[in-house]
């Protein structure tokens, strides 16, 4: 994993520790994209599309990918756009290589219980990914018979599963408070967890009503990597795992 940067809010001064995403190159290796400790991070007014997407170099083969703009949800409800070098650093470390295990030199070592796997997003290019991508999240939370809404219900519940609902936002504007009380009401009435998921984060006011409901809120960046924006979301993934 990355090492955490120091990340303030400019618009209430609140600081975050930050781990960039790491990203599987073709040639098998992470990309950590390096963050600029020395510039501000800025406040995500307007999304474009090529503005959401940044090129990096693999340190391991040398190639070069599209990777998502990093962003990172503050609990005042701005996002924020946490700036990269468009290069890494020369110094990188060089990939590591596995030596093969000579057979029969040792026993094998206890069975150790298997960690959950990594989460494998889904790349966010139109509304239904973005759904997909909060499903994808929800089965590797461990719920099951998880499934996708082809369009959002007048519900506004765009996945299902046993025990679980949620609502995609995948506007380039916050969600509103009106959601996130709709989407509790609806888990209220089905005795299911309810979860909402947002591309462009929150309103102020519906991130204060979501806490008082303990309602878990997840900002979704176009890689389709969900991060917890609430402690409800931060208990979520402790209960779940």
């Amino acid at each position: 994993m990355a090492d955490s940067v120091l990340v303030r809010c400019p618009v209430c001064r609140r600081e975050h520790h930050y781990a960039p995403p790491v990203y599987p190159c073709g040639c098998g290796a992470p990309v950590a994209l390096p963050l600029l400790t020395s510039v501000a991070a800025t406040q995500v007014r307007h999304r474009t599309w090529a503005g959401s997407w940044i090129s990096v170099r693999c340190p391991a083969c040398g190639r070069v990918d599209e990777w998502p703009q990093p962003e990172l949800g503050c609990g005042c409800g701005t996002t924020l756009r946490v700036p990269v070098a468009r290069e890494p650093a020369d110094d990188a470390p060089a990939p590591v290589r596995r030596q093969p295990a000579a057979e029969g030199l040792a026993a094998a070592p206890p069975r150790q219980p298997v960690p959950r796997p990594p989460f494998r997003p889904v790349t966010i290019r139109t509304a239904q990914d973005a759904r997909r991508a909060a499903a994808e999240y929800l089965r590797w939370l461990g719920f099951e018979q998880v499934q996708v809404a082809a369009r959002t219900p007048a519900s506004g519940i765009d996945v299902r599963g046993t025990g679980v609902l949620a609502h995609v936002d995948p506007s380039t504007a916050p969600a509103g408070l009106r959601a996130v009380e709709t989407l509790w009401l609806n888990g209220l009435n089905d005795s299911a967890e309810a979860v909402c998921f947002a591309l462009a984060g929150y309103a102020p006011e519906a991130r204060e009503r979501a806490d008082e409901l303990a309602l878990p809120l997840f900002v979704l960046d176009l890689t389709g990597t969900p991060s917890p924006v609430n402690d409800a979301a931060h208990h979520l993934l402790r209960t779940r795992r």
